[in-house]
């Protein structure tokens, strides 16, 4: 007889992360791998649970974080963040993927690396951030003491521009472009999961689309997805949309489109439009999926919701020119009468939708809405975002109340979707999505709305998102499958995060494993650090 399992989940109902009907079976751990046992096995383990009642499926894989700077060596004096690293792994996210939106914490030249410092402050909010030179750098710089989870991570696109030839506003040279090729290249070689772009965020939205064909025919040679922020989500999602379209056709890479949505008045309800705009381009050859959060608001950093121009030249410029009145003038005027290519958030919306998520210095102002700050100051939004900005050196996140549910609902439900929270994990009042997303899929959407079945659902957060980044061995439920796992009641699992509360843990969540550790117990953390770097082959 064989020596016993390290583990070993009786009872259980397995949803092993395919789609397939949920089916009775144990499921045992052994050596940090799988084992799919007959409901009712005899078998001899050091530790047996019983999870009679309770769904057993594989860890979740969020498929957009950006979570990079979290696991990454830190000041001793530094705020702490267990708290921000825990929101994940309590709702049974085992793997994450960072390096989204086109910011990734590298690669770069070397000789650039101090300037891109201060970029990656102000994206990641916690305090100074040490970028690296490539994705082997990077991966030495996750702290293990610090993982309770896996992390992968996708190249940057503006990180990498920024890395080469700075935050100019122009095309790069055919020596800066070879350049970009190869650090992109080194690093999906290293084990970098894709390219992303922020196409709405300084310096990625200088870019013109050949520039990205170019470096998504990097990332098809190596076989990896090209995943883009459109370039707008807003009025002209429609036309952004088509030019994600046009770089995958061109590039031959596989096509992800980041947090889909149709965001502020003039886009809502154009999901009918969208998604069958992506089914028909799947059909017709292209590999192209998309993730989707569960929320109807956004978040992202203050400065983003300023015409591109003004972020030439990176953060200290920013800030230099928005002591300037004139400065000031000219964003009012282009906030009203639009700037060409700029999503402009604020003039599809308004500043009474625009939430303050993080300010170091002012946390009286989180949790609430900018034109209200503004008014009880007497000043106009845009001169109180300019010195808000001003007195925090640029390092201000926000949450914007932009979508509309029937749209989120289409994306979460169309059958090109799979979850992913967007996570903002900074501190001061994030989003709730950090701490939510995947039990809000489980029990509010699935549930209680019946908007998919909990096969679906879990493998929209497994399976599916482990094919499309080639995370081997992950994201099923299959004997000798890396053995990361989550059980929850289907019953009572539900997210309890808000936008007041944002990091409160999901019920019905009772079960962690992380690398064939017990990572999380009736539903709190224990002492397992067992995440490691993903590497992608």
């Amino acid at each position: 007889m064989g020596r016993p399992l390290d583990l070993l989940l009786r009872g259980g109902t397995l949803v092993d992360g395919t789609g397939a009907p949920a089916r009775e079976a144990d499921v045992g751990v052994a050596d940090g791998r799988i084992a799919v046992l007959p409901a009712g096995t005899r078998a001899a383990a050091t530790e047996i649970l019983d999870v009679s009642g309770r769904v057993v499926a594989p860890g979740f894989i969020d498929v957009h974080t950006h979570s990079d700077a979290l696991a990454a060596p830190r000041d001793a004096a530094a705020e702490p963040v267990d708290d921000l690293r825990l929101a994940p792994l309590l709702q049974g996210v085992t793997t994450e993927i960072c390096g989204n939106c086109g910011t990734s914490l590298f690669p770069s030249l070397p000789e650039r690396l101090p300037d891109l410092a201060e970029h990656l402050r102000v994206t990641f909010g916690l305090g100074p951030v040490r970028p690296a030179v490539d994705f082997d750098a990077f991966a030495a710089g996750q702290d293990p003491a610090s993982r309770h989870n896996h992390i992968a991570s996708l190249v940057g696109h503006g990180t990498l521009r920024a890395g080469v030839m700075g935050f100019e506003d122009r095309p790069p040279r055919p020596d800066e472009l070879d350049a970009m090729c190869a650090l992109l290249d080194r690093a999906l070689r290293q084990g970098a999961a894709g390219l992303s772009t922020g196409l709405i965020y300084p310096p990625g939205t200088y870019a013109a689309t050949e520039e990205i064909v170019a470096l998504a025919r990097v990332a098809a040679r190596r076989g990896k997805p090209y995943v883009t922020h459109l370039r707008d989500e807003m009025s002209q999602v429609e036309s952004a949309l088509e030019e994600a379209l046009e770089i995958a056709a061109r590039s031959g890479a596989a096509l992800q489109v980041s947090h889909h949505k149709t965001a502020g008045r003039h886009a809502w309800g154009a999901t009918l439009r969208t998604l069958p705009r992506l089914e028909r381009a799947r059909a017709e050859g292209l590999d192209v999926w998309c993730d989707v959060y569960p929320y109807t608001a956004g978040s992202t950093v203050l400065h983003a919701m300023l015409p591109p121009w003004a972020s030439e030249g990176g953060v200290g410029a920013l800030l230099e020119r928005l002591r300037r009145t004139e400065v000031r003038d000219r964003i009012r005027a282009d906030i009203v009468t639009g700037v060409a290519g700029w999503e402009n958030t604020v003039g599809n919306g308004g500043w009474d939708l625009i939430a303050v998520a993080a300010a170091r210095s002012r946390p009286d102002t989180e949790g609430r809405r900018v034109a209200d700050l503004a008014a009880e100051r007497g000043v106009h939004p845009v001169d109180y975002v300019c010195d808000l900005l001003l007195a925090e050196r640029g390092e201000v996140t926000i949450i914007s109340h932009s979508m509309r549910e029937d749209d989120v609902r289409r994306v979460l439900a169309g059958p090109l979707s799979m979850i992913g929270s967007d996570g903002v994990p900074k501190p001061g009042r994030p989003h709730p999505r950090w701490a939510g997303s995947f039990a809000r899929v489980l029990g509010h959407y699935a549930r209680d709305q019946g908007l998919l079945p909990l096969e679906r659902a879990v493998h929209k957060m497994s399976g599916l998102p482990a094919r499309r980044f080639g995370l081997a061995g992950r994201g099923r439920v299959r004997d000798g499958a890396v053995a990361d796992l989550v059980v929850f009641d289907p019953d009572t699992v539900l997210d309890r995060a808000t936008f007041d509360r944002p990091l409160l843990a999901p019920e019905g969540v009772g079960t962690v494993v992380v690398a064939g550790r017990v990572a999380v117990r009736d539903g709190r953390p224990t002492r397992v650090r067992a995440g490691e770097v993903v590497r992608v082959r």
